[in-house]
């Protein structure tokens, strides 16, 4: 569904992403990861063909440069920042309802679940809502369409917490036939929704994590790191964990809840050039059984992404 092909974008001197190859297939529900300045949203504007790129971009096919209203037709996208629109809501409701043939009272029913009554507010400028407002809106437009495709950076930064709760609600019922492309902060939020991760650092794709299936997110897991080197940031995260300290201190232990596998991941992942040996087991049901080994690819990844390899 998605190909990003040898992509790298430069601003002036500075490379902002860095020969990313990636294909995320139909229905996958990809969680985009990274801290701020890694590339998410360069990723996700030369997605949509916002920007001039190297290398090739294709969604479905389509080139997003060249075929942008084919593209952008098939679409739903909620931006990290929201455009500064001087158009009235009602306006750009009917106009966004138009664009891909939905009804707009599709929209209003999703921006009333999400706890925004549209109805005081049809005449205002889309520019002079607050900015949780807006954020409802956008995503009422963005899920309001028959979108094979969604991509959101950063769609919960400005909901309240209810409204972030039937948010991911709304992206559960559309995990069947959509893919999803979510660019956040929030792991834990979005870990039982997606089934791949993708984290991003300087530009490049440092961890690749596809969860195999249900029992990833519902089971336990025994994980254990060896360290080269004693690290106080480790050990004080790992504490945090709950993980236990071996020997030497250079080996730690500790289980990890199915729900929070990927977010952990993504915090282990931050310490690659000081992992020597990582192993994360799914302990099976019987109490008398070994765990099932699950650790392969996660042990992979994170020595991979210390190299600034990808594993696919």
């Amino acid at each position: 569904m998605i190909r990003f092909e040898n992509v790298a974008k430069s601003f002036r001197k500075s490379r902002v992403l860095d020969t990313i190859n990636l294909e995320i297939g139909a229905a996958e529900r990809v969680a985009l990861i990274g801290s701020n300045g890694a590339g998410k949203t360069t990723l996700i504007r030369c997605l949509l063909g916002e920007y001039a790129f190297e290398g090739k971009v294709t969604i479905n096919g389509h080139d997003p440069r060249q075929e942008r209203t084919a593209v952008l037709g098939a679409i739903g996208f909620v931006p990290q920042l929201p455009p500064p629109l001087k158009m009235p809501v009602a306006q750009l409701i009917d106009f966004s309802a138009a664009l891909c043939g939905t009804d707009p009272a599709k929209i209003h029913e999703l921006a009333r679940r999400l706890g925004l009554d549209l109805d005081p507010i049809l005449a205002r400028p889309f520019v002079k809502l607050s900015g949780g407002m807006k954020q409802k809106l956008l995503i009422a437009i963005a899920l309001g369409r028959e979108a094979k495709v969604l991509i959101m950076d950063e769609p919960a930064a400005n909901l309240d917490p209810e409204a972030r709760k039937i948010f991911f609600e709304l992206l559960a019922e559309r995990q069947d036939d959509s893919t999803m492309l979510i660019s956040s902060h929030r792991l834990n939020e979005v870990s039982a929704l997606v089934n791949r991760v993708i984290e991003m650092d300087l530009g490049k794709v440092v961890l690749d994590d596809r969860v195999a299936d249900d029992v990833s997110l519902s089971g336990r897991f025994v994980c254990r790191i060896a360290i080269k080197r004693a690290e106080p940031a480790f050990a004080k995260a790992m504490q945090t964990w709950n993980f236990r300290a071996l020997g030497d201190g250079l080996t730690w232990e500790g289980e990890v809840p199915g729900p929070d596998r990927l977010r952990f991941m993504g915090m282990t992942s931050r310490y690659v050039a000081l992992i020597s040996d990582y192993s994360l087991e799914e302990m099976k049901v019987g109490a008398d059984e070994a765990p099932a080994q699950q650790g392969g690819r996660a042990k992979d990844a994170l020595l991979a992404a210390a190299d600034g390899a990808t594993v696919n």
